[in-house]
């Protein structure tokens, strides 16, 4: 498996915090040397370890902002 590689270029919010400590972020992170994007994953308190999450274009995030909007 290739080796991964990750820089969080700016921190943006966290949106929980479990009971053991992990927090579900919302960060512009650039993996594996590439242009920064959007991602929500659950962190470690030291940003050590990381679960499964999801990455956005600023396209994306775009695009979702407009759909949850039109569900009010």
């Amino acid at each position: 498996m290739a080796e991964l590689s990750y820089e969080i270029v700016k921190e943006l919010e966290v949106l929980s915090v479990s009971p053991k400590g992990w927090q579900k972020e919302l960060n512009l992170i650039s993996w594996n040397g590439r242009d920064p994007k959007y991602d929500i994953r659950d962190w470690a308190p030291d940003h050590e370890k990381m679960g499964k999450g999801i990455t956005l274009s600023a396209e994306e995030v775009g695009a979702l902002l407009r759909v949850l909007q039109e569900q009010d």
